[in-house]
Parts: C-alpha cells; structure tokens; sequence
C-alpha cells in the first residue's frame, strides 16, 4: 500500500509539471516566438545582395522536406552549411501538411541554415487554410525576381490560382528580361519520368491539366529557361527536352526506397559564365525507424499545443481531470470500514416496508427468483411487508397481494424465458408509491434495479443492493463483443452501481474480496441466501419410491444435479466428469440433472455421443414442491458451475443430507468444506471423477459427509436469514437518519 501510495504521489506530481510545462510552452509560442511575416522579402534581398556583381554562383534545391527534423534538418542543414552554396531553394512539399504546427517547425529548420532560402508553393503547402499559412508566413504563390544577371521564377502548380492567368504573367516576365539564364521551380514535374516506383507516380502528382503543361513547357523552351525544378516524387531524375533541363528532386527528408532513382540527396546548381552545371549530390544518411516515430509524435503535440486554442483546452482539460482524479485518490481520506457511529438500535424491530426490484421473479425458474421468494417469505414471518416489481409471464397473473408486475417490452431466450420489462409504465411508480416503501432493495444491477436507483433517489430513501450475479460469465448473452464486456464492462457495471447504493449484501466471502478488488466502497454485509430447511426434512416416503418407481431406479447410487441448461453452468465439463466415472467406478449409478434450457437438446446429443444413455437423465423442469423428493431418493449431490455467487442448490442439496462434489469456485469454495460435507476440486474431469467415486463406493465416508451436510445446512434457514437482512436495513435506515429528511414526498 505504501509503495502504491507513493506511485500516485509521484503520477500526481508529474501531472501538474506537465501541465505547469504546457502552459508554459504555449506561452513561449506566442509571446516570444514571434511569426516571421513574408520571409520571402528578406531572402531575396539576401540574394541579390550576395550575388550582385558576381559572375558565378551556387545554390542548392531541396524537394520533399516533409518537416523531416531527423533527416533535413539534423543531417542535410550541417552539409549545405558546409557545401559552399549561395543560397538553397525548396522546389516543394517543404511541410509535411498545411497545418501552423508544421509551418512553424520548418521555419525553425530553416533558420538554422546559414544562408538565405527560398519556398516553392507545393501540394502539401496548399488546402485546407495552408495557402493563408504560406503565405502569411513567407509571401505570394508565384513570383520572380533577378539576381547575379539571371532570372529565377517561382509557379503555383497546386491550381490555387489561375492558371492561365499565370501563363500571361510568366510570358510578360520573360519578355520584358534580359537575364542571360533563367530558372523555374514549381511543385508538381510537368514531364512524366521513365522510372517505375514502388509509390507515386500517378497522374496526380504530376502538373495536372495537360492543355496548361503543353503550353507551359512550350513557353518555358521558346524564351530559352535553362531549367525547371519539381518535386512530389521520391525520386531524381533529369529529362533534356528541347534545350531544357526538367530535374525531378525528391530526397530532401521524405520517404525514399534507398535504389539508383530513389536516394536522400540535393541538387547543386553552379552558374558560371562557362554555362549552368547541374548534378545531384547523393547523401549517405538515414533515419532509424524509432526516430522517425518520435519525429511524427513530435510534430503532432506541437500542433495540440500551438494550432488553435481548441486542441490545446481539450489536451489541458483532459490533464486537469486527471490532476483532480490523482488529487481525491492521494489526499482524499477514505474509511471502507463500516461507520460504527451509525446506531440501528431505534430502527430495529419495528415492521418495515420493502419494495423489492428484480429482472426476474416467479414463475421464471432460477437462483434468483428462488432467492427472493424466500426472503420475502423470511421477512413476512417476521412482520415486514414487502412488494415485488418484476416482469410479467404470460403464465402470471396481475392479481398477486404482493407483487407488482410490470408489461413486458420484450420476450427473448430460446423458450422466451426472459422479458424485458416496460419501465415508464404507470403501473409500477403507482403501485410503489402506493406502498409507500421505507426500503428499496434491488437485485440487479441494470434495468428494473436501475428504476430502483432512480426511485430512491427521487424520493431520497435508502437503497440496498444484493450482488446476486456473476456477469462476467453471462457475456454470451450480451450483444457485445464478449471479451470486451467479460473483461471491462461488466465489472465497471457492477462497481458503478454497487458505489451508488447505501449497502451491498453478498452471499460469501469470496464475493465481497470480488467487489472490493473492482473497486466498491460501500459497505458491504456478508449475508448468505437462506434455506427453507424444514421442507427437505419430513419427506412422504410413499411419494419418494413412486418416483423412484417412474424413474426406473433399482439399487443403483443416485447422484443428482440441479441447474439450468444454460453454457454459463458448466455442463459440458459435468458429462465429461460423468464419463470418466463410469470408466472407473465398480459400483452402478445414476445421474439425474434437474432443470431446463435452451442447451437441453445439445447436452442431450452429447449423452448420446459418449454412450453415457443409460447413467445420465435429463429430467427437464419439475414444480417446486417435488424438488425435495428427488433430493431423499439421492445419494449425492453434483455441481460444475463456476458462476455462483453462492450456490443454493448446494445448501438444499446439504440441507436433504447430500454430500457434494463441486468445482472449486466463488460460492462453492465459501459453503462447501472439502472433505468434510463434501468435496470441492479443480476443473479436471479425472480429479472430479475420482473423488466422486470415493462417495459412490464408500458407504461409510457418504454417510459421515451426509451428517456433516446436514449440520451445515440448518445454519441457513429462512428465518435467520430474513432476520440479518432486516439488521441491513436498519443500518442503512439510521445511516440515511443522520442525512437531510428522507420522508418520501406527498405530493410527488
């Protein structure tokens, strides 16, 4: 706990320097890192001002920058630094989108080389606002000027602006100059290359509009421009046509295959009065894939922080939520203790009034519904009025005392065993209102337990949750991808809504270490399901050996199980450990498995598959009154399911003196006491067939396990049981006392 302690201590503390870094960083960016508005004018000026009077000269043209810091400016700024050039051109794509961010990280690469430069206007300077950027940042799309005696023109290939009128300008500037050589940049190559690549190369990267390139490269030929630089492509390549040089360059920070064509390089251009010499300058540089990640990362948080106050509120909201979180973990105290100021004692005895809420009720046939009448039933006996909101069967009735039931919206499962109830109907907030209930108990967390919630809040009444479920297990019936609700949501459900109630009742132990490891911190009250144990004691002899008579028994040992077919309990596993019993056990047996679902006709075929016809019965659904004579006619009790918060069949399998053999699992693990009443094993089928066959063929050790079950049992009854949920309710009842007035309002 203190090494936790400290972890979040320190996560807290790097939390608010990150966000003291942030604020301090967007400060930086727009107090002292001033824009450089229309970079272009200096650069030219520099230019001319280097190459006045001078007859010859150098300079560099890059293409395909892409904001590359690994690449351009790390490894290719040092060398154009030292390469001797008067002065480097980009022919394009100089960012690697149009956003500020990346405008604002190449001009930081830009001032680091130590002479003047120049931008093409290419396609990834171009859309979404980027053309305001450019030129915000460094001047127009298109322009010329002169320097050394020769004429350098710069183009919009991006189609930005007009492209005839573009045509007109460029013939007037070559018609009105005597430069002795001309140069021309623009984005996009207008002349296709002869080189296959491995990516580009279609017909948009290209000058686009072949009527404005045929026209193009006719003037550009006709007034003599000694050559046309492009980017776009990862490539170099130099075409001669008709008297101009078309260079392709596009190794200066881009992806490149590293072939002949396809390199990391510059152009070096050398004006002399001899002529114009042109050659690539191939660079062994490279850059390691996790560095190039870093880069990308890099220039993306750049633009959370720096482009719009948007991205940078949501990054720094995020954070500061954080921060808080961090803040209530470390220096929020908690207590999970129960409050031992809280005083039931005022509350106790006194006859209460419970509405209960649950998914599923009577006629339905299950653990729940089974586990909720009988309280109901506890508590009656001990003064308490209780109302039931559940759904309504189409075997039920709208007439029982104590029962509310809601329409049903919805009948689904394979014999429409489940049904989604209506929750906005009137029936339901009359009826419990009506009621006038001083306690909201709810059994599920979801749909009718969540109208429980909302009921209890609304009239500010104590609410008490028992954690039935494990619904981990039940992820096959949930229209989600199953890892993902088994895994993350159904916990999360659970310790949301557990969190939201006054108390938490769970049947063991292990189901309370479940709720807290989740994450509960409500007082949670270890209070096992109770047991009718006088109604499987005083079983009609005569009854039990007519059923026996209908079930074709003899003298063989009976073993019994009683489940729901359903995938969650485990069945499969129960007839691979049945057929491993037979395989090693001397003394003939039956098993009977009590119970119906929508996997009984699969099960079945896999009893048939395994030749297990004659030791394994699927008895199907019996009423409940004749559940205590397939427990007298037994010897013992088998159980495979590992989703039971507690198990009740097995407390009324012990309470009938039936020994039990089990998998070890949540519930099972808290009621059964291995080699006591029963034995709990591992999920292998030869371990759980060879302790079986320790019950089956040793009398003497069924018997002894038999008494121990019984002993057990009786702990559990219903009276009992009712009597420690109602010290529950007077606990959160006294807890709710010491808040603002409870009194459910009259006139709501």
């Amino acid at each position: 706990m203190r090494r936790s302690g400290w972890a979040l201590k320190l996560l807290f503390t790097v939390c608010l320097a990150t966000l003291a870094g942030l604020l301090g960083y967007r400060v930086y960016l727009n107090v002292f890192d001033d824009s450089l508005h229309f970079a272009h004018t200096e650069q030219v000026a520099a230019i001319e001002s280097r190459l006045a009077d001078r007859q010859a000269y150098t300079f560099a043209v890059v293409g395909n920058i892409n904001n590359s810091v690994g690449i351009f400016q790390r490894q290719m700024v040092p060398m154009l630094n030292d390469a001797g050039v008067d002065f480097v051109v980009s022919a394009g794509n100089a960012v690697r989108s149009n956003g500020e961010a990346k405008y604002r990280a190449l001009r930081g690469a830009l001032r680091k080389l130590e002479v003047p430069y120049l931008l093409t206007f290419g396609e990834h300077e171009s859309g979404a606002f980027g053309n305001y950027r450019f030129y915000e940042h460094f001047g127009p799309y298109f322009y010329s000027f002169e320097a050394g005696g020769d004429l350098f023109l710069f183009l919009d290939s991006t189609g930005y602006t007009s492209l005839a009128w573009q045509l007109r300008w460029l013939e007037r500037e070559l018609d009105a100059s005597e430069a002795e050589h001309a140069f021309a940049f623009l984005g996009h190559p207008p002349l296709q290359i002869n080189q296959e690549l491995l990516f580009g190369g279609d017909d948009g990267d290209y000058l686009g509009r072949p009527g404005f390139r045929d026209q193009l490269t006719e003037l550009l030929q006709r007034h003599g421009v000694d050559a046309v630089f492009s980017a776009n492509l990862p490539v170099f390549a130099r075409q001669e046509h008709e008297g101009t040089t078309f260079v392709t360059t596009g190794g200066a920070g881009g992806l490149v295959l590293n072939t002949d064509a396809s390199y990391y390089h510059y152009v070096r251009v050398s004006v002399s009065p001899e002529g114009v010499a042109i050659e690539p300058v191939p660079l062994d540089i490279g850059q390691h894939p996790v560095l190039a990640a870093l880069e990308g990362f890099w220039l993306t948080f750049h633009s959370f922080v720096y482009v719009g106050y948007r991205n940078f509120f949501l990054l720094l909201s995020a954070l500061g939520v954080v921060a808080i979180w961090l803040y209530r973990v470390i220096f929020h105290e908690r207590d999970y203790y129960p409050d031992f100021s809280v005083d039931p004692t005022p509350y106790r005895g006194e006859p209460l009034r419970v509405a209960m809420f649950t998914n599923n009720y009577l006629p339905f046939v299950g653990g729940v519904p089974i586990s909720i009448d009988r309280l109901r039933r506890g508590l009656r006996r001990l003064g308490h009025s209780v109302r039931i909101v559940a759904p309504r069967y189409e075997e039920g009735t709208d007439h029982e005392p104590e029962v509310i039931r809601a329409p049903s919206l919805l009948a689904f499962g394979q014999r429409r065993e489940f049904r989604l109830a209506h929750l906005l109907a009137l029936r339901i907030r009359r009826g419990v209102r009506a009621f006038r209930p001083q306690v909201i108990h709810v059994h599920h967390p979801f749909w009718l337990g969540s109208l429980g919630l909302w009921l209890a809040r609304r009239w500010r009444l104590p609410l008490v949750y028992t954690y039935h479920t494990r619904l981990e297990h039940y992820a096959h019936y949930v229209p989600l991808p199953g890892p993902l609700f088994r895994n993350l949501i159904s916990h999360a459900l659970v310790r949301r809504f557990a969190n939201r109630c006054d108390a938490v009742i769970v049947p063991t132990q292990s189901a309370e270490d479940y709720l807290r490891i989740v994450g509960v911190t409500t007082p949670i009250f270890v209070q096992p399901t109770g047991i009718d144990y006088a109604r499987f004691h005083g079983v009609n002899a005569e009854a039990v050996e007519r059923l026996r008579a209908e079930l074709g028994l003899g003298g063989e040992r009976v073993l019994i199980s009683v489940s729901r077919l359903t995938r969650e309990k485990n069945l499969d596993f129960l007839i691979d450990a049945v057929y491993r019993l037979a395989q090693r056990c001397e003394q003939p047996f039956r098993v009977l498995i009590v119970g119906d679902g929508p996997e009984r006709e699969r099960l079945q075929g896999r009893i048939d598959a395994l030749g297990l016809s004659e030791q394994v019965t699927l008895i199907g659904t019996v009423a409940p009154e004749t559940v205590p004579l397939y427990y007298t006619l037994s010897d013992a009790f088998v159980f495979a399911s590992k989703s039971e918060t507690q198990g009740m069949v097995l407390l009324e399998a012990m309470a009938a003196r039936l020994p039990v053999v089990a998998v070890r699992s949540s519930g099972v693990d808290d009621v059964v006491r291995d080699g006591v009443d029963g034995f709990k094993t591992p999920e292998s089928p030869q371990t759980w067939a060879q302790r079986a066959a320790e019950i089956v063929d040793d009398d003497a050790r069924r018997q002894e396990m038999a008494h121990a079950a019984e002993a057990r049992a009786r702990g559990f009854d219903l009276e009992p049981v009712a009597r420690e949920v109602a010290e529950v309710y007077a606990y959160v009842r006294a807890a709710r006392a010491q808040e603002p007035s409870t009194e459910l309002a009259r006139g709501d």
